[in-house]
């Protein structure tokens, strides 16, 4: 699909500074930029790309001043990520969508289904199961009986969703993810494990989106709830009876232990673990492979395992590399006071 800069500038309300007649048909970074694509530059460290890339067409901020010539259009708009973002959506929404019930898929004869719906083949949509309009489930998803899916909802190849579960309006489920599977639940009786069953159910409010491989566990009791907005990348572990609050988001890696309770707004970079039953407070920010054992105020900058304030974590990673030196120091002068102690009290 071909577009020109004008177009392009039209639909984002930019600024053209160069060919406005230009055509592009793909994307590409600002660093690997050919011919006939567009790129962005938001990240002042990738500012020197923009003198040498062969992108045709490239979107800058508003305040952007270049320096020297520039080879490529610049359409200037407030904020180059965002209207990056908006053209991929609109590019996207131009695509044909997918609908129909393809062969070999399997349909419960007593799910509802809305209008729109795609269904791909080895598919299965069991007992009961309610799905909303233009709801999109690729191949070999499995739907479990009970469950209930929003509008506009998209279900990619090979998901999980186990029975009772709950899904929101526009979330996006990737390859992968299993949603409702039983917690780690265990009594240890004279020596042996005894599963507890896991009777509660998952429930992913609107807009959320979960990652590649991401497990969300079912609820002993209740509900594991992840509140409007919430994005989780690949690879998260979230278990039994968490609430994750909206418009949280998680990098790769993370995992959540059963009862925790994450506010809202809060980032967590990867690989970072939350211990059981307790709970983060809201707009919190945690630093990749930290480790949380105890409740955290709104309002939080932590790193580190055990984790602390962010500030201190970086004063103490310059010091630590310098700990074996002072070490030595510390035991030479451990071994002057020894001597001088020796002479004094032979004095």
């Amino acid at each position: 699909m071909t577009f020109t800069a004008q177009q392009i500038a039209d639909f984002l309300k930019g600024e053209i500074i160069g060919n406005p007649a230009v055509e592009v048909d793909n994307f590409a970074k600002i660093e690997e930029g050919k011919p006939r694509t567009i790129a962005f530059l938001s990240n002042p460290k990738y500012t020197h790309y923009i003198y040498e890339t062969k992108a045709d067409i490239v979107l800058v901020n508003h305040d952007f001043i270049a320096e020297k010539a520039i080879s490529a259009t610049l359409i200037k708009v407030p904020d180059a990520y965002a209207a990056l973002a908006s053209l991929l959506d609109m590019v996207n929404s131009i695509t044909p969508p997918k609908t129909g019930i393809e062969e070999m898929s399997f349909v419960s004869p007593t799910a509802k289904l809305g209008d729109n719906v795609y269904i791909g083949a080895f598919a299965y949509i069991g007992a009961k199961v309610q799905v909303g309009e233009n709801v999109k489930i690729y191949p070999q998803a499995y739907i479990g009986d009970n469950v209930k899916i929003g509008n506009n909802v998209i279900i990619y190849a090979g998901v999980k969703i186990y029975h009772g579960c709950e899904i929101g309006d526009n979330c996006i489920l990737h390859s992968g993810a299993v949603i409702g599977a039983d917690g780690f639940g265990f009594s240890k009786q004279e020596g042996t494990y005894h599963k507890i069953q896991q009777m509660g159910n998952v429930v992913l409010e609107n807009d959320v989106e979960v990652g590649a491989n991401t497990t969300i566990d079912r609820a002993v009791m209740g509900s594991t709830i992840i509140r409007r907005g919430v994005k989780l990348d690949n690879l998260i572990q979230v278990a039994h009876n968490c609430e994750i609050g909206e418009n949280t988001v998680m990098a790769a890696q993370v995992g959540i232990a059963g009862s925790a309770k994450i506010g809202e707004s809060c980032v967590f970079g990867g690989q970072v673990g939350i211990g059981g039953h307790i709970t983060i407070g809201s707009r919190t920010q945690i630093g990749a492979q930290s480790g949380i054992i105890s409740n955290t105020p709104e309002d939080s900058e932590l790193m580190g395992s055990p984790a602390y304030p962010i500030k201190n974590y970086f004063k103490s990673s310059i010091i630590i590399p310098k700990l074996p030196d002072l070490y030595r120091q510390i035991n030479a002068l451990e071994r002057e006071i020894n001597e001088l102690k020796k002479q004094l009290s032979q004095g």
